[in-house]
């Protein structure tokens, strides 16, 4: 196995010194709920016990395994944003067991396929899952352990079931028999938008240094100072970060898991189903939230719509972060206009690479950075098309957005994937996204759009994320998602599938003839289809397999 340039430790060693420094202060606040540092440490050392009586750990070790193996007992978390699903992360890493993330919008054999991947030893859900759960559970190749979490859908337990609330109080609070490890598995599937679902396998080391850190840096020679660590969370108060998407989304989990690590605290809106902008705003206003993460316009402008409708006060934001899905100009000018005193940074990455590139406007700066050019994190840069060499500044080629350093050891059970997506480039070991890229001379990134999504139009390359952002930026458009279809002319078509703002319409050359400006004639689309409403995931992502399926449903 691949070592780490830092030794690293596990989110239970990095959580336990949080704890130990700072145990009276919230650490999750929900609705009326309010978890002390403390109070969380307990509940997941339950957890853990819990886990750790039904034999559910580690029963390999890393240094035995190849880099797409895992030796560990894996947690599904099928939930809805909750303190059931941090504490349930936190007690299944205490136990050497890994948590990972289940898509509650799956339907049966998508969540079949994704619980035998895993080879799910545990699933602990929400009770409005069951019924869907119920049908899966005879598809699976080992059944796993249920705790059911009681909600308000009144679903009955499934058979053989636990309620997880009552397992949790009934277990000891006793010391755990297990010490945990940098190397053991953090798992984060990707969505599955581009293929079947992957496990990704990061050592919890790692991915604390791509994703999580908040501040403590590492000491020369490379050893992280849990000392630093402790009197940064008990000598500042702690950031109280709003995260909105659903954890099941790795930036989503990112944030709550940076702040639990740095002495934050993690503040979940009441409603957890769906994006409300008056409880978000409310929540906001009630628990002087002062981090915001979402997930670009498909959350940003319905937020900005509310506060433009009924002004909160918002004076406790300091920062929004956008990942998963760009910003448009549009919008990131009105949100600018509302909160002259926040920072709003888009960022991108991936399940692979976590954060890789950012742009961040500051308060009272000039946002003169033109739309998708971006400032590289650490050990981000561009690959060459080959993925043999990494491309030097101001190359004119485009090639791979790619990261080096702290990266993913590979996917789970699959060898010939882990090889093609962590190859060697120049000797060193990098994680290659699906993105593509150039890098300018003056140092920024271009992101161009992912490579599967790109339309292939009278043989020239058209990138979708870059006509979308062209045309989201017509007044009467609320969002929109562009794809290819078939066409004997071109061999595949550019199509915009769009869905306007309520009230508000607008002719197809009025919009086509507004991306004049930005995108060259090939680029523009040779079609428009309307909808009522696109479809997203819960976090914003797009589904271009719908949009894909629209458009070519529309041919006359």
């Amino acid at each position: 196995m691949p070592k780490s340039k830092v030794m690293g430790y596990s989110h239970t060693e990095l959580f336990q010194v949080v704890s130990n420094a700072v145990p009276d202060r919230n650490a999750i606040v929900q609705r009326n709920l309010h978890f002390t540092y403390a109070e969380l440490e307990e509940v997941s050392r339950r957890i853990a016990n819990l886990l750790l009586e039904n034999d559910i750990g580690i029963h390999q070790q890393r240094s035995d395994l190849a880099n797409w193996e895992s030796g560990q007992d894996h947690v599904g978390l099928f939930l809805h944003n909750g303190w059931e699903y941090l504490a349930a992360t936190l007690g299944a890493n205490a136990a050497r067991a890994v948590p990972f993330n289940v898509n509650y919008r799956y339907v049966a054999t998508e969540l079949a396929y994704l619980l035998n991947d895993a080879k799910c030893a545990v699933i602990i859900y929400h009770a409005t899952f069951a019924p869907t759960l119920e049908a899966v559970l005879p598809l699976l190749n080992q059944q796993p352990l249920l705790f059911q979490v009681p909600d308000d859908s009144g679903v009955p337990p499934l058979p053989g079931s636990r309620n997880f609330h009552s397992a949790i109080a009934a277990s000891h609070d006793g010391s755990l028999s297990t010490t945990p490890s940098g190397d053991d598995l953090y798992i984060l599937y990707t969505g599955g938008t581009t293929g079947m679902p992957k496990g990704t396998l990061w050592r919890q080391a790692d991915i604390y240094e791509a994703a999580l850190r908040v501040g403590a840096r590492t000491q020369a020679g490379g050893e992280s100072a849990l000392g630093i660590l402790s009197a940064a969370a008990t000598v500042r108060p702690g950031k109280r970060i709003m995260p909105l998407a659903p954890f099941m989304h790795g930036a989503a989990q990112w944030g709550a898991l940076g702040a639990l690590f740095s002495g934050g605290t993690v503040v979940i809106p009441g409603e957890v189903t769906r994006l409300d902008p008056f409880d978000v705003w409310r929540t906001v206003e009630d628990q002087q939230v002062e981090i915001m993460t979402l997930v670009g316009d498909p959350f940003a402008r319905p937020l900005v719509d509310e506060l433009e409708a009924h002004p909160s006060d918002t004076s406790s934001l300091v920062h929004i972060t956008s990942g998963g899905a760009a910003l448009s100009a549009e919008v990131k000018a009105r949100l600018r206009a509302l909160l002259p005193h926040v920072a709003i940074a888009d960022t991108v990455g991936s399940t692979e690479a976590g954060p890789m590139i950012v742009n961040t406007t500051k308060p009272g700066s000039v946002d003169t950075r033109p739309i998708g050019f971006f400032l590289a994190q650490e050990g981000t840069g561009v690959v060459d098309d080959d993925r043999h060499h990494m491309l030097e500044a101001g190359h004119s080629g485009v090639g791979w957005l790619a990261r080096s350093g702290n990266i993913p050891l590979g996917y789970l059970g699959d060898a010939d994937k882990t090889a093609a997506t962590f190859p060697l480039v120049d000797g060193v070991r990098v994680t290659v996204s699906g993105d593509r890229a150039r890098l300018n001379s003056d140092g920024l990134i271009q992101l161009l759009g992912r490579e599967a999504i790109t339309i292939n139009s009278g043989g020239e390359k058209i990138f979708a994320e870059e006509v979308e952002q062209a045309i989201i930026r017509h007044p009467a458009i609320d969002d929109v998602m562009v794809v290819g279809r078939p066409s004997n002319r071109w061999g595949q078509e550019v199509v915009a599938v769009i869905q306007c703002r309520p009230g508000l319409t607008a002719a197809d050359d009025d919009i086509i003839r507004s991306t004049h400006d930005v995108l060259a004639d090939y680029k523009r689309p040779k079609a428009i289809v309307r909808v009522t409403q696109i479809v997203r995931s819960p976090a914003g992502k797009a589904d271009y397999a719908w949009a894909s399926s629209v458009a070519i449903g529309a041919i006359e």
